[in-house]
């Protein structure tokens, strides 16, 4: 049995409009700072942070990262908003999304979506509107490859909602909604927990990975409208009791990499966008033989070559370095190495390559590690830096 996902503290104020509209005036003092360090430096990246605010943390984060020494610079509080735990950041670059993973929204139960308008040169938001998630503890959220569509995950809601993104941001009320039903053999499985939402490379299909069920369920998108249709076959069944509950697909679309919580396990499926189906080619237990006790993969990243791969286990503290097979897209795990901290629940790799970083919840840091992308190799060390309960990182 695992130890339980974050259910976010429900006595957290819901944002409503007027504090929604009260936190908007809150942000020009943060804009000024940001705006002050437009002119980045060589080698310079921005970055934004999604935080669980139920410690000090009060929101989105903006950071200037130095790609040539790894270092990292918090500018400002980019956004005053609750649990933003997931981020998703538009094609074009102009539009951010938050998930809020709140229990109570508006005075009814479920968290909501906020979005903003991105100024990406400065890292500057500008609150747009906030709209109920329809479900519990939302953890995920994402665009379409247009930017015209987004979706979101409930955990605790064990649901699925989509909705229209218009021109300068505004998100419309859900379009789509799915609520789930059922149970699986874990602790952790009493109730449907939707954990991710993905959309196929071709843009024609949405995934939802749902580690209470031990289902990825499948949709057709319609992107001119966001409207989901349950698609069949319905999606993807691990193994019982496994938790499917991150998904990546590979840079040239055909491969999938499916993490599961409970059994830290990456599945290798082969992706058919013709008849929209995964098919298993391979697991790969992130575990030693040895392993006893709990244990919680939480995420999984490729390089942009889609020769290397990384995954975190969240419980036992561990990075995985993982190989890709140039035929068929199965794995060979190379090493485990410390994640730097305590608690990673995201990765993510820097435009040059050379750095991964990792989101340390519980350690309240961001752990940086130089990379070869040559060899995919990580340092044995991580430059830390302090953040409170860091969830999410979004580069610029």
């Amino acid at each position: 049995m695992t130890a339980p996902h974050h259910s976010p503290n429900a006595s957290v104020t819901a944002l409503t409009r007027r504090r929604f509209l009260r936190n908007a005036t809150a942000l020009p003092l943060a804009a000024q700072t940001l705006a002050s360090t437009a002119q980045s430096p060589h080698g310079s990246e921005l970055l934004l942070i999604g935080t669980q605010t139920s410690g000090t943390s009060k929101g989105i984060y903006a950071y200037r990262f130095d790609s040539t020494t790894g270092e990292l610079n918090q500018i400002a509080l980019a956004a005053e908003t609750p649990s933003p735990t997931f981020l998703a950041l538009s094609p074009d670059r102009r539009i951010l999304l938050a998930v809020n993973e709140l229990d109570e929204y508006q005075g009814k139960p479920g968290g909501s979506v906020s979005s903003f308008r991105l100024d990406a040169a400065t890292g500057q938001l500008s609150p747009r509107n906030t709209v109920a998630s329809l479900g519990g503890a939302p953890c995920h959220v994402a665009f379409d490859h247009t930017g015209r569509c987004a979706f979101a995950a409930n955990y605790s809601g064990g649901s699925a909602a989509s909705y229209l993104v218009s021109p300068n941001g505004t998100l419309s009320e859900a379009v789509s909604f799915f609520q789930y039903t059922g149970h699986g053999p874990d602790a952790l499985q009493k109730e449907p927990h939707a954990h991710r939402v993905t959309v196929s490379p071709d843009n024609r299909f949405l995934m939802v990975n749902d580690l209470g069920l031990d289902t990825i369920h499948l949709y057709q998108l319609d992107a001119k409208t966001a409207k989901l249709t349950p698609h069949i076959p319905a999606g993807w069944t691990s193994p019982t009791g496994a938790g499917p509950r991150a998904l990546q697909f590979h840079p040239n679309g055909r491969w999938a990499y499916c993490v599961t919580e409970m059994t830290s396990t990456v599945y290798v499926l082969h992706w058919d966008a013709k008849k929209g189906n995964f098919t298993t080619v391979q697991e790969l237990p992130l575990l030693p033989k040895d392993h006893t006790g709990d244990t919680g993969a939480s995420d999984i990243v490729l390089d942009p070559t889609g020769h290397f791969a990384y995954a975190a286990n969240r419980l036992d503290d561990f990075l995985v370095t993982l190989t890709v097979s140039p035929k068929d897209g199965t794995l060979t795990l190379v090493k485990r190495s410390s994640c730097g901290g305590k608690t990673p629940r995201h990765l993510a790799l820097d435009k040059t390559s050379r750095w991964l970083l990792v989101a340390n919840q519980k350690t309240g840091a961001l752990s940086v590690f130089n990379r070869d992308p040559k060899t995919g190799s990580l340092a044995e060390t991580s430059k830390d830096f302090p953040i409170a309960r860091p969830e999410c990182i979004v580069f610029l």
